[in-house]
């Protein structure tokens, strides 16, 4: 098995908030408008619907990079492996290309989660390692006591929640970001700076702020969507920012979070 880190398809979909027939259908046309990097969680409660699109799409799964996350409360040694199986079975799938820690909270133990990680990949659970919503500090101690390579560290990431120091240091240690609430939950429409940059190239805000991530040197946005959004999501590859678009949309950071939860690690 290969430990050379792999290139996230670019983008991914997320599926947060998506369950049953409308989670499937959103997958099958994320599939088949090219998308090849899905993510999912156990936190979602939507695997089995995840799994049913990976069946129902004529895509090979081989050409589909799937990703889930390890829920807080399974993150004991123990529960890592038992609740990946459950996520395998549910996905219907022999193995995911990448399994996060999904939060730095509630069993998380480093010195007792991180070696049963760095296991899933040696029984052929998941190919790869990631982690989510960690401070700083907590990524450079997984690199440091993971024997895996922490390929994608998944994070809260739009243009008024920038994080370059995270997104620096994923750069450092070859680690991709991958933006989850990439769009702000459809926010950024509302940015008057998007809607005079979306005028200028025919394009919607929503698009502009995807094409923002897409040049971002190793991020890898994971926007959610439905029938044609899906489609003008991936669309946005093609836009082509100018210099002085994105220093206007640097300019918007204001480290304005959505998801902040009491025991999330940059509160503690």
């Amino acid at each position: 098995m290969s430990s050379q880190s792999p290139q996230l398809p670019q983008p991914g979909l997320g599926t947060s908030g998506h369950e049953g027939e409308s989670c499937t259908d959103a997958v099958v046309t994320a599939l088949e408008s090219g998308y090849r990097h899905i993510d999912t969680a156990q936190m979602y409660d939507n695997e089995e619907a995840v799994g049913r699109a990976l069946e129902q799409a004529d895509i090979d799964r081989e050409d589909v990079f799937l990703a889930t996350k390890v829920h807080p409360s399974n993150l004991a040694a123990e529960d890592v492996l038992e609740s990946t199986r459950e996520s395998l079975d549910r996905l219907g799938v022999d193995t995911v290309d990448l399994l996060y820690v999904h939060w730095p909270m509630g069993e998380y133990d480093a010195e007792e989660t991180l070696p049963a990680f760095d296991e899933a990949v040696e029984v052929g659970l998941t190919r790869h390692v990631g982690v989510s919503n960690f401070t700083p500090d907590l990524l450079e101690e997984a690199v440091s006591m993971l024997d895996a390579p922490v390929v994608a560290h998944q994070i809260e990431l739009h243009p008024e929640l920038q994080q370059d120091e995270l997104v620096s240091l994923g750069r450092e240690h070859d680690i991709q970001t991958v933006a989850y609430c990439p769009i702000a939950k459809a926010d950024v429409a509302e940015i008057g700076v998007l809607q005079e940059i979306a005028d200028d190239h025919d394009a919607t805000p929503i698009q502009v702020a995807l094409a923002w991530h897409y040049d971002r040197e190793s991020v890898v946005p994971i926007p959610k969507g439905t029938g044609e959004h899906i489609h003008e999501n991936y669309e946005a590859r093609e836009i082509e920012l100018t210099d002085d678009d994105r220093d206007r949309i640097d300019d918007l950071d204001a480290g304005e979070r959505l998801v902040d939860p009491d025991d999330a690690a940059w509160n503690r």
